[in-house]
C-alpha cells in the first residue's frame, strides 16, 4: 500500500474517532499522543500534522475517500471506521450519520457495508453481553474496605498474564475483529478481578476505571489499527487480507503491556478498597507499563503460539468464560 493510501485511510480513521462530536479533552489528547507515537512507523507521513488537519477540518473526508481507488482499500477504510466508532460502545446517532456519509463517499455496495456492520456489531454485542450493562448505580458506591480476594494472588496474576498474552496474540492477526476484541477482553479481565474481590461491576464502571487509569478506548483501538496499517499487517488485495507477523512486533508489545499493567492496577485498586485517586491510578498504570513491555519479550514464544491457534470462536468462548 502506498503512503498516500495509508494516509487517506488514517484520515478516515481520525474522522471516525471524532464522529460523535463529544470526545473529552483527555481522549483528544490521547489521540494526539498516538499520532506522535506512530511517527517512527509512519515513514514520510506527518501524523501529528494529519491529526491537526482533521481536527481543524483542513483536510476533507471526501478527499480522503476519493484518493482510495482500489475497492479492497475502500472496504478496509470503512471496516476500520466502523471499528473505531464502536470501540467505546454502541454507535450513537452522530456516528451512524458519519458512517452513512462515508459509505456513499467510498462508493461501497450496501451488501458489502451491511456484512461489515453485521460482523462487527455482532462481535461487539456478544462480547459486551458477557459483562452486565451500565446502570444508574455503579460499583463506586458503598463502603470502602480492603477486600480479601476469593482466589489467590498467584491465580489472579496468572489470569492477568493469560489475558495479556491473548491480547498480544490478537495484535498479530490481520483481521479487523482481532483488534476489536482487545478492549472487550480488557473489560472482561477487570470484571473478573472486581468479582474476585467481592465487587459486582457493570460496563459503565469498568470503562470509567479504564479511562481513569489513562487508557482511552477509542484512542487505544486507533493506536492498534495505526500500527497494523503502517507496519504492513493490514491490507486487502482482491478482498483477501494480507500481512506479516514481523510488522506487528511493536503493536504486540503495546497490547500485551497495556493489558498486563491494567490488570495489575485493577488488582491493587479493588484489593485496596477502591481508595486510589484518579492521579494514583494513572501513575500506577504508567509505572507498570514499561516493565510490562519488557516482560512481553519473555513470553514471545507463547504469544506467537497463541496467534497461530486463535479464531473468533475461541475468543468468544474466552469472553463467555467457556
Amino acid at each position: 500500500m502506498k503512503p498516500e493510501e495509508q494516509q487517506s485511510i488514517l484520515v478516515i480513521a481520525l474522522y471516525a474517532a471524532f464522529a460523535d462530536g463529544i470526545k473529552a479533552e483527555r481522549e483528544r489528547e490521547e489521540v494526539r499522543r498516538i499520532a506522535a507515537s506512530l511517527a517512527d512507523a509512519a515513514g514520510g507521513i506527518d501524523l501529528a500534522g494529519l491529526y491537526q488537519d482533521v481536527l481543524l477540518k483542513r483536510t476533507s473526508l471526501a478527499g480522503a475517500a476519493a484518493a482510495l481507488t482500489d475497492s479492497g482499500q475502500r472496504q478496509l477504510a470503512y471496516e476500520m471506521a466502523v471499528c473505531v466508532c464502536e470501540a467505546d460502545g454502541r454507535l450513537c446517532a452522530a456516528e451512524r450519520r458519519f458512517l452513512d456519509e462515508l459509505k456513499v463517499l467510498l462508493k461501497l455496495d450496501s451488501a458489502v457495508t451491511g456484512l461489515v456492520e453485521k460482523e462487527i456489531d455482532t462481535l461487539v454485542g456478544e462480547l459486551e453481553s458477557a459483562v452486565p450493562p451500565a446502570t444508574a448505580a455503579t460499583a463506586t458506591a458503598g463502603p470502602v474496605v480492603a477486600a480479601v480476594p476469593s482466589v489467590s494472588a498467584a491465580e489472579l496474576d496468572k489470569s492477568i498474564l493469560n489475558y495479556a498474552m491473548v491480547n498480544g496474540a490478537l495484535e498479530l492477526l490481520p483481521q479487523s475483529w482481532a483488534s476489536m476484541a482487545i478492549i472487550p477482553l480488557q473489560v472482561k479481565m477487570v470484571y473478573g478481578i472486581g468479582k474476585a474481590h467481592g465487587v459486582e461491576l457493570d460496563q459503565g464502571h469498568i470503562k470509567e476505571f479504564i479511562a481513569a487509569a489513562g487508557v482511552g478506548l477509542t484512542s487505544q483501538y486507533l493506536e492498534q489499527f495505526g500500527r497494523k496499517l503502517l507496519g504492513g499487517l493490514l491490507g486487502k488485495v482482491a478482498g483477501k487480507t494480507v500481512g506479516k507477523l514481523g510488522g506487528a512486533a511493536t503493536g504486540m508489545a503495546f497490547s500485551f503491556a497495556t493489558t498486563y499493567a491494567l490488570g495489575q492496577v485493577a488488582k491493587r485498586y479493588y484489593g485496596g478498597g477502591r481508595t486510589m485517586s484518579t492521579a494514583m491510578l494513572s501513575d500506577s498504570f504508567q509505572n507498570l507499563l514499561e516493565p510490562a513491555k519488557q516482560m512481553q519479550a519473555q513470553y514471545l514464544p507463547q504469544i506467537r503460539q497463541q496467534a497461530a491457534t486463535l479464531d473468533m470462536g475461541r475468543v468468544m468462548a474466552m469472553v463467555r468464560g467457556n
